[in-house]
């Protein structure tokens, strides 16, 4: 049989997305398109005819996605900063938003002066945010800290990998962030932490890919998104060091509560609100203070 223009694949497939209410069909199609034929997205046009069974694979992604499975789940894969990580049923998908909390921890370790600088990532899910800090900073000791099983073997396998390619190994510790004993080695320790804690409100309307496929364990803080993060802030003071940061992703609607917790404690100052890539408040960011002059 003849080879199939893989221009026109997409045109049908971007259809398909559509009509199944997939919100950007036409990236999706070409995103599925490239993952098959392995090139770029960029690149298909390098790529004008495949062969007929190519396109039956395709057009069988393609229905997996118009089925609102997620793109990633599809694929295997999904990226941050500079790596790419495995993710897939069982595990948290990175958010793009999450882009801006690594921008800024980046940029936070740049005046560390402590060295090597200790990094805590807080439920950690597929391990991308620390393993993308660990890419970045192959000076750093990273700490990170998942409690549920079947996301931290997705973390394990991730840092097996990034190890692999020669990043800086990461540790990784099952463990709940709320537990007044968690890690009390590393008290007074850290020189930065970042999270990304479940902390959506329960009865939230979400899109299918997230309410039928991510772990629900990453999504939901409580009825008021606030369950995980409240009390996860008194082990973020003990563990950090004089002058160490942090920054804790939130949901759009509680951003000024998380702020309150942190400026309540008295420890930390220059609590500042981040927005993420819409504008909507995202992640909150503190500095451990110095004590008080007697």
């Amino acid at each position: 049989m003849s080879r199939k223009p893989l221009r026109l694949a997409i045109l049908e497939a971007t259809s398909m997305l559509d009509a199944a209410g997939v919100p950007s069909p036409r990236v999706d199609a070409e995103l599925l398109a490239a993952h098959l034929v392995g090139v770029d997205r960029g690149r298909l046009g390098l790529v004008p005819l495949v062969e007929p069974e190519v396109v039956e694979a395709y057009f069988r992604t393609v229905e997996q996605r118009a089925k609102r499975i997620p793109l990633q789940y599809i694929t295997g894969t999904t990226s941050l900063g500079n790596i790419d990580v495995e993710v897939g049923p069982g595990v948290f998908v990175p958010r793009p938003e999450t882009e801006l909390l690594l921008a800024w921890a980046l940029a936070f370790l740049e005046n560390v002066d402590h060295h090597p600088p200790v990094i805590l990532d807080l439920c950690t899910g597929s391990g991308a945010l620390a393993l993308a800090i660990a890419n970045a900073r192959p000076d750093a000791v990273v700490h990170a800290v998942e409690l549920d099983p079947s996301a931290l073997a997705w973390a394990r396998r991730n840092a097996d990998l990034r190890s692999g390619h020669g990043d800086t190994p990461i540790t990784l510790h099952h463990g709940d962030v709320t537990a007044k004993d968690l890690l009390t080695e590393l008290d007074g320790a850290v020189d930065m932490i970042v999270a990304n804690p479940p902390y959506i409100p329960e009865g939230a309307d979400l899109d299918p890919e997230v309410i039928d496929h991510d772990p629900h364990m990453a999504l939901f803080g409580g009825a008021d998104g606030l369950s995980v993060i409240e009390p996860m802030i008194g082990n973020i003071a003990r563990w950090l060091r004089i002058g160490g940061g942090v920054a804790i992703e939130h949901d759009d609607s509680n951003g000024s509560e998380v702020a309150a917790f942190l400026s309540r404690r008295r420890v930390f100052t220059e609590v500042t609100a981040h927005p993420d890539l819409a504008g909507r408040p995202r992640f909150v960011v503190a500095a451990r203070a110095h004590p008080a002059p007697a």
